[in-house]
């Protein structure tokens, strides 16, 4: 007698495995997710970095959003931009203060209030013939595990990090 089709046993066994195989593809998955959307962080702290350095070559002083051309990523705004997933904003005083906070939760990391930020300040300039250059710290305060390398993300002479 020849047999058509497949048992109920086997069935069950064929829907026990993809059942194992989402449990762990699906959380390693929404990992790759948050990685890929705060890998927008970095590049566009560079973008910042840059255009204050280019600023300070030109005025000779560090300068506001508008000032340098800079608008976070998402929105034309100067002054503070959402992408959905981060809120990039200036803080004013004596040196200029770049920050991003989450604006919704990434992994195992909750919705920040500050979580990645740059101080910018100008060095250089002392020995004849030398211009200014900006000299830019980095810190984190959650959410090393989605942008490891942010801590590194220094300009100028030091690689020394600030805490907000």
């Amino acid at each position: 007698m020849k047999k058509q089709g497949f048992t109920l046993i086997e069935l069950m066994v064929v829907i026990v495995i993809m059942g194992i195989l989402a449990a762990v593809a699906v959380p390693k998955l929404f990992g790759m997710i948050a990685k890929s959307k705060a890998s927008e962080v970095p590049t566009a702290a560079g973008t910042y970095i840059n255009l204050q350095d280019a600023y300070v070559v030109e005025a000779n002083a560090l300068g506001t959003w508008s000032q340098v051309g800079y608008t976070g990523p998402g929105t034309s705004s100067a002054n503070g931009s959402a992408t959905g997933i981060f809120y990039y904003k200036e803080q004013t005083g004596n040196k200029a203060q770049w920050v991003v906070k989450t604006l919704q939760k990434l992994n195992d990391c909750a919705i920040q209030e500050n979580a990645w930020g740059l101080q910018a300040s100008i060095s250089g300039g002392e020995a004849e013939g030398q211009s200014n250059a900006v000299y830019a710290t980095g810190g984190v305060d959650a959410c090393l595990d989605l942008t490891p390398s942010f801590n590194k993300l220094t300009s100028g002479r030091s690689t020394s990090t600030f805490s907000f």
